[in-house]
């Protein structure tokens, strides 16, 4: 089986560039053999830096790239040449990457925003040279700083994808069936559990001209936040949706309870998770008669709004769309209602 492009974990050792010596050179030109000191400085060692890239999605190319070295500085010459510094080095990462330190687990950074940067490792500083010591009763220093040593250290990158609407649902849910139909989304679809087995992105296009982007992650069973299936690996792609999507076939024997199951494996993965705003999407409702559908309605978990579509009819499929550009935009919606209700 072909190993999969998509990367989201990946572990590198950094080092920084240690800074150059100083010089403890002294003049020497003809008609003057006793010229002072004029030793210049070390150059800086070269900095480590993590930038967020919008172009990338995978941390891929890191995989094969596991020690990243900044360059040492030049140490100082004569005639106050200062040595050259560093060359500094920058590790690009997706948008939503969160750096923690591979030993201790200490958080360090998150990179968010394309362009972001951040400084992981910082190089050494040059030394001085032997110039700036001389003092009057000290007049031919011979000494000169060394330059500072470098920094090095392990992190640990995790990829946590940034998606307005995050689908939610037991394997065979339909999850990967809707994001193809609603985007130009390509997953991989298939009547088995878990042929989802990574992450997909695609953009969903709405009424005037907006969008909004939109995850399928692989599908949660019972006890995956204590590492049962593959939820467990991809559950922190959902921690930063806006909205996430709860999707359940409308064969389902019970939904309250299979939301309720899904609603609580979340929960105990991060409780912070109980304050997204959600909706549930009732699938497949091509295969069921409108009498069924009307006693499902009374079963479904109160206070989510619902929808009934069919990825494959395309039935309910703008409705759902609506749904969550409405949910997306809740407060937005509930100001320009308090405003209208004021002018009236």
């Amino acid at each position: 089986m072909a190993e999969s492009n998509f990367v989201d974990y990946v572990k590198i050792y950094c080092r920084s560039g240690k800074g150059g010596a100083g010089s403890s050179h002294f003049r020497r030109e003809k008609y003057i053999p006793k010229g002072g000191p004029d030793g210049g400085d070390g150059g800086r060692g070269g900095d480590i830096y993590l930038r967020a890239s919008r172009n990338l999605w995978t941390l891929i190319h890191l995989k094969y790239e596991r020690h990243v070295i900044a360059t040492p500085g030049e140490g100082g010459s004569a005639k106050r040449s200062s040595g050259r510094d560093g060359e500094d080095r920058y590790i690009e990462v997706p948008c939503g990457t969160v750096v923690h330190d591979a030993e201790t687990g200490e958080y360090i950074c998150d990179v968010r925003d394309d362009g972001q940067t951040v400084l992981l490792l910082r190089g050494g500083r040059g030394g001085r040279g032997n110039v700036h010591f001389k003092t009057a009763t000290n007049q031919a220093p011979r000494y000169a700083q060394p330059g500072e040593p470098c920094r090095e250290r392990t992190v640990v990158l995790q990829l946590k994808l940034l998606a307005d609407v995050g689908l939610v649902g037991f394997p065979n849910a339909g999850k990967s069936t809707l994001l193809s139909a609603v985007s130009a989304a390509r997953p991989k679809i298939a009547d088995y559990p878990f042929t989802t087995l990574e992450p997909n992105l695609g953009i969903v296009s709405c009424r005037d001209n907006r969008s909004f982007v939109m995850a399928d992650i692989p599908g949660i069973i019972e006890g995956a936040s204590e590492g049962r299936g593959l939820g467990l690996r991809f559950l922190r792609h959902i921690e930063r949706n806006a909205l996430l999507l709860f999707m359940a076939p409308v064969d389902t024997e019970d939904i309250r309870r299979e939301y309720d199951i899904l609603n609580r494996e979340l929960i105990r993965y991060n409780p912070d998770l109980a304050g997204k705003n959600r909706a549930l999407a009732i699938t497949k409702v091509d295969l069921a008669d409108p009498d069924e559908l009307n006693r499902l309605k009374t079963t479904l978990p109160e206070g989510i709004p619902h929808v009934f579509i069919s990825s494959v009819s395309g039935q309910g499929i703008a409705e759902l769309k609506d749904l969550l550009w409405r949910e997306l935009n809740r407060e937005t919606f509930h100001d320009v209602e308090e405003i209208v209700r004021r002018d009236i």
